[in-house]
């Protein structure tokens, strides 16, 4: 039964020798979980409850939610497809429910950690550090993602009404608008290109070449300057944007505009944010009370 389904994945499927690998390997598993049990049992006898055991014995093993919702994934659908080609009568997997998988809170920077960056980490003037600086500030200024940043062109930014014009996901254009610290650092750094790295298009952050900034020089440029001030595990863009977000929120924004800022399209995604700052205020009252 289980390779007359792989024989499916793999032919009316057209899924990839990874995916089927993948696939027989869990049925496989479960196969030999039940048989364990009770060697008269077969994917047509099994019910709810057995798969629930199987379950809780990789919980047992320490495998984790997603790895055993992945698991149940390819049980529903080995049942789906047993069911449709009448080889089972029942599907038990529907009635088992995958476990929770725990809330991971999204890292940031400590304020205290962005200013000394900005403020009290030593500059230099040259076309590297001046960039550096800005693309940092940028980040941490506008919450703007990686992608957005780099799709960004002089003419993405009015000077006059202090915003910035970006193409989000799916296209979707938002403004953002920035800081008179941002406005003098973006000035400065335009300056700074344009008489060192004269550009060979209409991007804002160039390399050393004069072309557009990829994805990799402006994550290792991040990483780089943000390991001078934080230990932590993950320090890329998408920490600068949590930064932001977390920033905002600890100085009382309105989660709807902090929303409207990130571009999200659903308030439950910003509302992560709000756990961040929960976590923050309960260190703070830890820390305080005398009898916490």
């Amino acid at each position: 039964m289980i390779e007359e389904f792989l024989n499916y994945l793999k032919h009316e499927r057209r899924c990839s020798d990874l995916t089927i690998k993948g696939y027989g390997r869990d049925l496989y598993e479960f196969q030999a979980f039940f048989k364990h049990i009770d060697d008269q049992l077969s994917f047509a006898s099994v019910d709810a409850d057995i798969i629930r055991d199987w379950m809780e014995s990789m919980m047992d093993k320490g495998n984790s939610a997603t790895s055993i919702n992945r698991r149940l994934s390819a049980l529903r659908s080995f049942y789906h497809f047993a069911l449709s080609a009448g080889l089972v009568d029942k599907d038990p997997s529907h009635e088992v429910k995958g476990p929770k998988k725990s809330k991971t809170l999204p890292m940031f920077l400590k304020e205290r950690e962005m200013n000394e960056l900005l403020d009290e980490v030593e500059w230099h003037d040259d076309f590297k550090d001046v960039r550096a600086r800005t693309i940092l500030l940028l980040f941490y200024s506008t919450g703007m993602r990686l992608a957005e940043l780099i799709g960004l062109d002089d003419e993405s930014v009015d000077f006059v009404n202090r915003q910035i014009k970006v193409l989000g996901k799916r296209d979707k254009q938002r403004l953002i608008p920035f800081s008179k610290e941002l406005d003098v650092d973006l000035h400065r750094y335009m300056t700074v290109r344009d008489s060192q790295r004269p550009r060979q298009g209409h991007a804002l952050f160039v390399d050393d070449h004069g072309q557009r900034m990829n994805r990799n020089q402006v994550q290792y440029l991040v990483r780089k300057n943000l390991s001078r001030v934080s230990t932590l595990k993950k320090r890329s863009p998408h920490v600068l944007r949590h930064t932001f977000a977390t920033a905002m929120l600890n100085h009382e924004a309105n989660l709807e505009g902090v929303k409207r800022l990130l571009g999200h399209e659903s308030l439950a995604t910003t509302q992560i944010y709000t756990h961040t700052t929960f976590e923050q205020l309960k260190k703070t009252y830890d820390n305080a009370h005398p009898r916490a």
